[in-house]
């Protein structure tokens, strides 16, 4: 362990599960590298923030965060801006924050070894004091410490890093493919993540091999639109599709549940529900992100499907074998968007009947095509339209959640709830199901208990453990 306070990093995640594992890599490069993780900025030599773009809130938060952050400046510490933010402003960010010294995109994080030997050579030589001929030390003057590693889009460098410090013990991602080739026209992840870039299947599956051999049980397969994987590598008569590696994933030994996220509805196939049904380790869960359930405004998003493809692919899920729990995404507000609009995104909801559904108000991002439309709707009434679309999802998930009372599920012990004496779970189709336990038999973290649910919440199940 490094004594050293300059090799202490202190990081911060914002955003999705893409971004979570990508702070994985970073810390286990940087341990790696010699520095070692603290807890607080106050201890930390390098501060660094993994930043989201998707929503201008998680952008702000992120420069507020420098903003609050810049009086540690004096004290030698150095800042750096990592992921989505960074690609998507790049250089800007020194003009808008001066005290960072890094900005890396997320595809040149194999790069940060190199990058953190420019840091470290950088601080040398602004040194605060020189030695004159003669007298007392002299200030010496300073220049911005500045290092960059921004990705060309175009690029078909691989974003896997040679080593990964993973947080959870049980619970493990693997990165299948990363960027987008959809350019949803208010979506500003193919100008952050770039072109769709697929790992092999091999490497996919010696590392699902590797995690199961180091204990991990559960494995979550990630990308900005995961069914869109085509291994780079082919084989005989064509290329691995994402069921084919989906299925692969879930037939290693020593894996229980298999998840996966995201899912683009114009790429998802009948192929994967029935990899579902004929593969027991894959969860009965799919997250299909539907934004409108107006044609109207989906094609003013440019997402590449109708209404009435996408409710073709809920038909597929709910005629399993498998009870399939279907979770979603939906932005309220886009340019354009009107009462019958909304009307049709509402009616969307009671169609299919979501176990869980994410929802944002539309905010215009840079560089993507929807800015050039008027955004007209005020804020009140988007904020209004959220809070209609949230009532009505709340409604549907007390109806939906209330059928599992009576039902026994197989939840994965996720840790203890010591205030309300209970243990915390989640079931195959990712639902919270915290139960009790008798002293005698409670149970460990990581491990798979049966329990029955007597108790549901709008977002979240109670009950007991079958002994």
């Amino acid at each position: 362990m490094s004594g050293d306070p300059h090799k202490t990093f202190y990081l911060e995640t914002f955003g999705c599960q893409m971004n979570a594992h990508d702070s994985e890599k970073v810390i286990g490069t940087l341990l790696n590298e010699g520095y070692r993780q603290v807890e607080t900025v106050e201890e930390a030599g390098l501060v660094l923030y993994n930043t989201c773009s998707i929503r201008d809130k998680a952008e702000q938060k992120v420069f507020n965060r420098l903003n609050d952050y810049k009086k540690y400046q004096k004290q030698g510490k150095k800042f750096g801006v990592l992921g989505c933010v960074a690609q998507q402003e790049g250089e800007k960010i020194f003009e808008r924050a001066p005290h960072v010294s890094l900005v890396c995109g997320s595809a040149s994080y194999r790069n940060l070894p190199q990058m953190l030997v420019q840091l470290e050579n950088a601080q040398l030589e602004n040194a605060p004091m020189e030695t004159g001929k003669s007298g007392p030390p002299k200030p010496k003057a300073r220049s911005p410490i500045r290092v960059t590693g921004l990705d060309d889009r175009e690029t078909d460098e691989c974003f896997e890093t040679e080593f990964t410090a993973r947080t959870n013990p049980h619970r493990g991602y693997i990165t299948i493919i990363e960027g987008c080739d959809k350019f949803c026209s208010y979506c500003v992840v193919p100008f952050t993540r770039g072109k769709e870039r697929s790992r092999t299947s091999d490497s996919v599956l010696a590392e699902a091999r590797q995690m199961a051999d180091l204990g991990y049980t559960e494995i979550q397969l990630l990308g900005q639109n995961v069914n869109s994987y085509k291994d780079p590598a082919g084989k005989p008569g064509g290329k691995k599709t994402f069921a084919e590696l989906l299925a692969a994933v879930g037939e290693v030994p020593g894996i229980r549940r298999v998840r996966f996220t995201t899912s683009h509805p114009r790429d998802f196939g009948r192929d994967i529900v029935e990899a579902i049904d004929s593969v027991p380790t894959l969860c009965d869960h799919v997250h299909l992100p539907v934004q409108s359930g107006s044609n109207h405004v989906l094609g003013a998003m440019q997402r590449l499907y109708t209404r009435e493809q996408y409710l073709e692919r809920i038909a597929w899920m709910k005629a399993a074998k498998r009870e399939i729990s279907i979770t979603s995404d939906v932005i309220v507000g886009f340019p354009g968007e009107t009462e019958e609009d909304f009307a049709e995104t509402l009616s969307l909801l009671d169609e299919v009947g979501y176990d869980a559904v994410f929802s944002f108000k539309y905010s215009p991002r840079p560089n993507t095509p929807s800015l050039a439309l008027e955004d007209a709707i005020p804020d009140q009434e988007k904020a209004r339209r959220l809070e209609v679309l949230m009532a009505r999802q709340r409604e549907i998930q007390i109806a939906r959640y209330k059928k599992y009372i009576g039902t026994v599920s197989e939840v994965m012990v996720e840790g203890r709830n010591e205030a309300r004496s209970q243990w915390i779970g989640r079931t195959s189709q990712n639902k919270t199901l915290n139960f009790t336990a008798p002293a005698l038999a409670a149970p460990k973290v990581g491990s798979y208990v049966p329990v029955m649910t007597t108790i549901s919440f709008p977002n979240s199940l109670l009950g007991e453990m079958v002994v």
